[in-house]
């Protein structure tokens, strides 16, 4: 058997045939090759041998506080194309999500070969500083960024260049913050449906707040709450401003814009009239006694099953009245190239095969058939649009990466906790020792200024 021919039976052994071609994508691209020559590209003349590339150049060492590879459960599309296909494997190092810093620190010094890391908000810009980690930039022909595959992510993919260079380079945007809620409620009510506001453009802070006031003042024997759930940083999010941007090649401290300020106000007002249902039991709330419930789309199957008679929807946090496009608070689906691995092109070779699971038409509909067993096929386009790019805006806020200062995990009070979480939290546990805005702005500014001064 040829060497394409077994790479071309590889393929169908991960469950289905792509082609390099399907997944790159280029708007001016008119090509339809799908020989099993186009499935996949090394960048090099491959070898006569079943393996694609040479032995142990695939072998990745990966850091985290999650297999990649577990024991148990199917093994994930993106693994499956990296070893059938490209002759990868990935050696997992455990760590505690409290301690993995440190260990990569360790394990960088002494030398110890680690080349993968996960990403997420915490991780970026300190990491750089911190000399953790190195660019992807000289491996974007391995990633398939040169074919046009990663095209669709490209505004977030800029969203992260730091100094011209690009050390996170997001596969796919995933769970973004919305909102779920009842129509059966919102019709008993007397409440227009959010989703057929949102697809009008009427969609705004100002209906959002009249809805929950005016089902707060409804009468009932139950008390009303407008919103449970992870409100504060989403909400923070639509405003379409983050607290620390990236202008240049220097951060700037954006506490005092006016959006943050309106969005504050909201959310200060909500819990001052005891409309913030503190409780986060995980899902919709069953007993009709809350409006909204904030939360990322991975509560939704819970919900749904759960309270099927509610008539559940999901709609994103609403827009700014000021701004045209609805900004969501969501995760980053990335992984970081260690400082120091010599196995840069292996990690580029994988996220490559992450692009290729999480964009390629046939394992997205595999993903689609997978997610209708606990969804309905209206709540599955409603989220694929709130993650489209060219619908709904991510919003990236870099006062989250830059350490304990900004942002500390944990059961923390206003004294101890950062800076990030006392903007989004503070508010709403209504424990706060700063009465207006404007003192917890105070508060909070000159430590951002401080924290930004260290990076810029």
């Amino acid at each position: 058997m040829s060497d394409m021919k077994r790479i071309f039976a590889a393929v169908l052994a991960v469950g289905t045939v792509f082609s390099a071609a399907s997944c790159s994508k280029k708007k001016n691209d008119t090509s339809s090759d799908s020989s099993p020559e186009s499935v996949v590209s090394t960048g090099k003349k491959e070898s006569s041998s079943h393996t694609v590339t040479e032995s142990g150049s695939m072998d990745i060492v990966w850091l985290s506080d999650f297999d990649l590879n577990p024991e148990e459960g199917a093994k994930s599309t993106a693994l499956s194309i990296f070893e059938d296909v490209y002759g990868g494997s990935i050696t997992f190092v455990p760590v505690s999500p409290e301690e993995k810093f440190t260990k990569l620190d360790q394990m960088i010094q002494a030398g110890e070969e680690v080349d993968m890391f996960p990403y997420d908000m915490s991780v970026f810009p300190e990491g750089v500083i911190k000399d953790r980690f190195q660019p992807l930039d000289s491996y974007f022909k391995d990633m398939g960024v040169d074919d046009g595959m990663w095209e669709d992510m490209s505004p977030v993919i800029d969203m992260f260049a730091y100094k011209g260079k690009h050390y996170v380079v997001p596969f796919s945007v995933s769970e973004p913050q919305i909102l779920t809620y009842s129509r059966k409620l919102m019709k008993d009510s007397g409440i227009d449906d959010p989703y057929t506001l949102y697809k009008d453009g009427k969609w705004d802070w100002n209906v959002f707040h009249n809805m929950i006031n005016t089902f707060a003042l409804k009468e009932s024997s139950l008390h009303h709450f407008g919103i449970s759930g992870f409100y504060g940083r989403a909400m923070l999010a639509s405003s379409g401003t983050s607290v620390v941007s990236l202008e240049g090649d220097s951060f700037k401290n954006n506490i005092a814009d006016p959006k943050i300020a309106r969005a504050e106000v909201i959310m200060q007002d909500i819990q001052s009239r005891w409309l913030y249902n503190k409780s986060l039991k995980g899902s919709f709330q069953t007993d009709y006694s809350t409006l909204f419930y904030a939360s990322s789309d991975s509560t939704l199957a819970t919900s749904n099953r759960i309270f099927s008679e509610a008539d559940l929807m999901i709609v994103p946090f609403p827009r700014c009245p000021e701004t045209d496009k609805y900004h969501v608070a969501c995760d980053y689906d990335a992984r970081m190239l260690v400082k120091n691995s010599s196995k840069g092109r292996a990690v580029a070779t994988y996220l490559k095969c992450e692009r290729i699971a999480a964009s390629d038409e046939k394992f997205t509909a595999k993903a689609k058939e997978q997610a209708l067993k606990t969804m309905t096929e209206e709540q599955y386009n409603a989220l694929q649009e709130y993650k489209n790019i060219a619908k709904s805006q991510p919003v990236f806020d870099f006062g989250y990466g830059m350490g304990e200062t900004m942002l500390k995990d944990g059961d923390c009070n206003f004294d101890t906790r950062g800076a990030m979480d006392n903007i989004s939290t503070a508010f709403l546990e209504g424990s706060s020792p700063v009465g207006s805005w404007e003192e917890l702005r105070d508060r909070m500014s000159p430590i951002i200024d401080e924290e930004i001064k260290k990076y810029n």
